[in-house]
């Protein structure tokens, strides 16, 4: 393809950028009862209000906001993956969005741990706010009480991702020259039915989103599938910085 002068990379977090599920570890590390009934009741609950629930529930018990913190900072992100987007940061003409069905204070307080905060031009992500006793709110970012997204591929009601996509290239024109989408999800393939013939997705080899491709097809992007961090940096290094 021509030149790359403005180039977008997408994340999503959970599996993606980190090398682990948020919502899940931080109930693993503090209160592993809770995280069983998470698994005992994924699909009966609209799985924000679900976590938003266990978090009530952990408040309750005793969980502390410093033991969630600790977790989150405790939580496996591989190095390779921080190299990848500081370097690649560092090259230039590359604008960064992390697009994650995690929460706002989940991401803020890993990518602060991580010295990649200011790395992101935007975050876009399930609110979320402590409380003054120590509990962490959880609301969805598309609020059940207000209108609806529009989304026929499947993403969850909390949040659609292929117009949160759209709407972020509404808000940062011109148009890019390339778009890198880096997810594991079966919620990141509506994004991905969105990327053009120039873009690419960074597909990891578990998670919904492998399974989907392969049984609905229908991208017009350039699929790369990966296992380890260590091959996105190398794909960063080796395709994205010319």
């Amino acid at each position: 393809m021509a030149s790359v002068q403005r180039q977008l990379v997408v994340y999503d977090f959970d599996w993606s950028m980190a090398d682990q599920d948020t919502d899940r570890w931080v109930f693993e590390v503090n209160a592993p009862e809770i995280r069983r009934w998470i698994e005992d009741n994924e699909g009966k609950i609209q799985f924000t209000d679900m976590i938003a629930q266990a978090l009530r529930d952990a408040h309750a018990h005793g969980v502390t906001r410093e033991q969630l913190e600790n977790a989150l900072r405790t939580m496996p992100f591989h190095p390779a993956m921080v190299r990848a987007i500081t370097n690649l940061e560092a090259a230039g003409k590359t604008t960064f969005f992390c697009l994650s069905n995690a929460n706002s204070i989940y991401i803020d307080t890993i990518l602060k741990e991580k010295n990649l905060l200011p790395m992101f031009t935007e975050i876009v992500t399930n609110p979320a706010t402590w409380d003054p006793s120590g509990l962490l709110v959880l609301r969805r970012r598309v609020d059940p009480s207000g209108p609806q997204h529009q989304c026929t591929v499947g993403c969850s009601p909390n949040m659609c991702k292929g117009e949160e996509l759209e709407a972020f290239y509404a808000r940062h024109t011109p148009t890019y020259d390339r778009v890198v989408y880096v997810g594991d999800g079966s919620n990141d393939f509506c994004p991905a039915l969105r990327l053009r013939s120039q873009d690419m997705l960074l597909c990891r080899t578990f998670g919904g989103l492998h399974k989907r491709i392969a049984r609905e097809g229908g991208l017009k992007c350039e699929v790369i599938y990966w296992t380890g961090a260590w091959e996105v940096e190398e794909v960063f290094k080796t395709r994205l910085t010319s």
